[in-house]
């Protein structure tokens, strides 16, 4: 079996169209085929089915097409791997968490791009359960993520401790007792801000209300930091954050944070690749400028903790 044909077949079955192929792959229509019927012949049976609108694959075809894509992937790494031996280049697709992104990643990416311009930067976000998905479908190299991450096909690296804390309205400070934060003090149901299923901070803010006696729970689902925060800061609901997302907002009194126990607040930050692929130099360089930045971030975000008032949930 032909390592090329196998990668004309890919770019078939990912463009659904022998057209669509060629022009991707820089060649005539006729090569298409003609690669394409060679493996139909040499295997013995049909890869697609032809129709007016283009090809789909036929059930040999989806079978055959998980271990194409493997050797294509192993391909194109092992020219990026040798071509990059000196200065990282290609294409580095990597994602993140939306939080970890809002706060932690603007610096990274700036300086990363400004140092090593021959890297073309594909980036993406999303909840942990769909990033570590796409890791593991080869969509992305790499992704930032929420512990834990449990897969025989993954590795992870921890990367920083992000400190979760509740976070309300501004005017949500203690409860009439002075010692508990009002959030604390919900009975029968809570409204809550988070990002769509297959968000860590989601499951662990529902754990931690489900522990406080608070049986139901009411969700509003929302797809942008921004729009969770409005929420929030209008009294809608209350969310589960970093404090390095929220410190800012804190600071001007825009919301009141909660801090939270030790077992209940914090939480590592993972970044995590398949254990079968070999590491670019472009990724490389990447990781080491995500330690050095978020090292300094921690810093400044430590100062603007200290000068912000923040409360306490025993």
């Amino acid at each position: 079996m032909d390592s090329g044909d196998l990668i004309y077949f890919t770019a078939v079955a990912r463009m659904g169209s022998i057209t669509k192929a060629a022009l991707f792959l820089d060649t005539v229509q006729s090569n298409v085929t003609q690669r394409i019927r060679r493996l139909e012949e040499e295997l013995s049976v049909s890869l697609f089915h032809r129709h007016g609108r283009g090809v789909t694959l036929t059930p040999a075809g989806a079978q055959l097409l998980p271990y194409a894509s493997q050797i294509d992937h192993m391909m194109a790494e092992a020219k990026r791997s040798i071509a990059s031996n000196s200065v990282p280049g290609g294409v580095l697709r990597i994602g993140s968490m939306e939080t970890t992104a809002a706060v932690r990643l603007p610096e990274v990416l700036v300086e990363y791009a400004t140092e090593f311009p021959r890297v073309d930067i594909s980036f993406g976000t999303g909840t942990s359960q769909s990033l570590i998905l796409d890791v593991l479908e080869r969509r992305l190299e790499a992704a930032l993520v929420c512990a834990p991450v449990d897969h025989i096909d993954l590795l992870a690296e921890s990367i920083l401790c992000e400190e979760l804390v509740v976070v309300t309205a501004p005017w949500i400070r203690h409860s009439r007792d002075g010692c508990r934060p009002a959030w604390a003090e919900f009975r029968g149901d809570a409204k809550i801000a988070i990002f769509r299923h297959g968000c860590a901070y989601r499951e662990r803010l529902e754990r931690l209300l489900i522990r406080r006696g608070i049986t139901s729970i009411r969700r509003m689902e929302l797809g942008t930091l921004d729009g969770l925060l409005g929420c929030v800061r209008a009294g809608i609901a209350i969310s589960l954050l970093p404090r390095s997302v929220v410190a800012p907002l804190a600071k001007d009194g825009k919301l009141a944070v909660h801090a939270l126990t030790d077992d209940e607040g914090q939480a590592q930050t993972l970044l995590v690749r398949r254990r079968d692929v070999a590491v670019s130099l472009a990724l490389n360089c990447f990781v080491e400028k995500l330690r050095a930045c978020f090292r300094s971030t921690d810093d400044n975000i430590g100062q603007q903790d200290g000068q912000a008032e923040v409360t306490s949930t025993p």
